[in-house]
């Protein structure tokens, strides 16, 4: 497991279609960090946010993708991405209230 810190864990939020409309199950997404536990992503979203508590959280790892540019082939970097689904008596995250 990485030594994080709560404020390392949350790299940034991801603001598509499909991520706003989970919103109104009180669904959010982010994008966190590749070493992060689900345990860890809970404590970091309930610390950063006053006012949330965290039911459940699920993530993905997303490969980089192939790019080419003339004859040279490369990766993007590779992601970790988490939704967390916050309980019903918990207060709404601010950062998304403007969108």
């Amino acid at each position: 497991m990485a030594d994080l810190k709560y404020y390392d864990v949350i790299l940034k939020p991801v603001v598509t279609e499909k991520s706003m409309n989970t919103m109104a199950e009180k669904k959010y997404t982010f994008l966190v960090h590749p070493n992060a536990t689900k345990n860890q992503i809970k404590e970091a979203v309930e610390k950063m946010f006053t006012g949330t508590k965290v039911a459940k959280v699920n993530t993905m790892n997303l490969d980089g993708k192939t790019r080419r540019r003339g004859n040279t082939v490369g990766k993007t970097p590779k992601r970790k991405k988490a939704i967390v689904q916050l309980t019903a008596d918990s207060a709404e995250i601010e950062i998304f209230s403007g969108l």
